[in-house]
């Protein structure tokens, strides 16, 4: 019998994002009896967990499971830091079922959204401890995809992070024009 390289799109080895649990790595494709019935089942490592998840196969579009973001992607997800922060003024509980939405949702764009509207300067007012919470979370996940994506570790893959919010337009200017404008003011 041959061992299952590959099902579905996806191959032992790839990195993978699972929206619960951020990014992990395809280590096998094992067959189990359960219940009677023969399952075929993407065994996952979460190494930062150290957790290994057993998904099945024909179940992998429910859960919502899917290959890394591809480099124009990452590319996005940036530019979305690099833009002006969504109003707080709704309702906290609201908000923040939005914002748990996102982190769970599983994508980037979403989750970069969380990171912007969420991120704060030396000057602004402490967070709560949910924001705060929610924050830890959604950077967890975008590093770890970004380092993932990128071959870098978690700690650059947060640097990068960290300087696209740097970057951000307070003066209503779109993501990635900075450069310019700085260069036309300094003239």
């Amino acid at each position: 019998m041959t061992k299952t390289t590959e099902r579905q799109g996806f191959k032992i080895g790839e990195f993978i994002v699972y929206p619960a649990h951020g990014v992990g790595q395809i280590v096998s494709i094992d067959e189990q009896a359960i219940a009677g019935a023969k399952l075929e089942l993407f065994v996952i490592n979460f190494v930062k967990d150290k957790m290994i998840l057993r998904v099945p196969t024909n179940k992998i579009a429910s859960a919502g499971m899917r290959k890394l973001a591809e480099g124009p992607l990452i590319t996005r997800a940036l530019e979305t830091l690099q833009g002006r922060a969504r109003s707080k003024n709704i309702q906290w509980a609201r908000r923040a079922q939005e914002h748990i939405a996102k982190i769970n949702s599983g994508d980037i764009i979403s989750i970069a959204e969380v990171v912007r509207d969420l991120s704060r300067s030396a000057s602004q007012p402490e967070q709560s401890y949910s924001d705060g919470q929610y924050y830890a979370a959604a950077v967890e996940q975008l590093s770890a995809e970004i380092a993932a994506v990128q071959r870098c570790t978690r700690a650059e893959a947060i640097q990068i992070i960290e300087t696209a919010l740097a970057k951000r337009s307070h003066r209503g200017s779109k993501p990635g024009c900075e450069e310019e404008i700085d260069d036309e003011e300094a003239a």
